[in-house]
Parts: structure tokens; C-alpha cells; sequence
């Protein structure tokens, strides 16, 4: 089990208190790593979810919803002792307890998934949400697509 490898980049971008929360040379200092591209599970961080603070990383293809992938989300979200959740958007959380691992957005341009952080099998769960959601993977662990 692997957490996600981008997390020292996460930990620099967070509010290191909220009293420092209007301090603008504090949050300066915070963005002087953002031009580093820190990845996981080869996928490149995008940057971190505006109100949920959690690591967005983008797929290298455009995102449509079908039948097929969502049944494939769910069996992949069921490996990982996750039901998933159908907001906006599909959102992958722990049957015990509910807590939300990661959420699935599909953009006009390309997909994106938000990984919470300190969750202990956000890499592979990552990876293999890029693999699961690929538009040419069939959705059949045995076929070569």
C-alpha cells in the first residue's frame, strides 16, 4: 500500500495556520514550489481541489461517461472497499465510515481525479482508476485493450 507520492508538494501548499491566513508574503512563500510538476502513479498533480484542498490529477484522455465505465468504476471502487457516490460527479467512498477517497471529473479537455491525500492506497487506487477509465480498456481484466 502506497500513499501518494506528491504529498510533500500537497503539505507545502496548505495553510500552515489560520492566523497566517491573510498574511500574503506567507502565501507567496507557500507558492515559490508550485512550478515543480509532481506526479503519481504517472499522471502529472494539476494542483489541489479549491474547497476540499485534495490533489488533483489530471488523465491523459478525454473522460466520457458510459455504462460500461461506470460499471468499471464501481467493480474497481468495490476492490478498494469503496461504494461510489453519483454527484456532479462520481465521488469513490470507504464503505466504512463513508470517508471520500477520490472523485472523477470528466472535462471537456481531459479527465481528472482528486485523490485524498494521506489515503494509504491512493497510488495504486490512482493508477488504476487511469486504467479502469481508459476509453480503449474494455472493462475485461483478461482482454489486451
Amino acid at each position: 500500500m502506497t500513499r501518494l507520492t506528491a504529498l510533500p508538494w500537497v503539505a507545502a501548499q496548505k495553510l500552515p495556520s489560520k492566523d497566517l491566513a491573510l498574511d500574503r508574503l506567507t502565501f507567496l512563500e507557500r507558492t515559490l514550489n508550485r512550478p515543480e510538476t509532481p506526479t503519481a502513479a504517472g499522471l502529472p498533480l494539476v494542483g489541489l481541489g479549491g474547497s476540499c484542498g485534495k490533489p488533483c490529477f489530471a488523465l491523459p484522455y478525454v473522460l466520457t461517461w458510459t455504462d460500461e465505465n461506470t460499471l468499471g468504476l464501481e467493480a474497481l471502487a468495490a476492490e478498494f472497499d469503496c461504494f461510489v457516490e453519483y454527484g456532479a460527479y462520481p465521488h469513490l467512498k470507504q464503505y466504512d465510515g463513508g470517508q471520500e477517497v477520490a472523485a472523477v471529473q470528466d472535462w471537456t479537455t481531459f479527465g481528472m481525479v482528486f485523490m485524498r491525500p494521506g489515503y494509504e492506497q491512493g497510488e495504486e487506487l490512482l493508477a488504476r482508476l487511469a486504467e479502469t477509465l481508459r476509453p480503449d480498456h474494455s472493462g475485461d481484466p483478461s482482454s489486451d485493450g
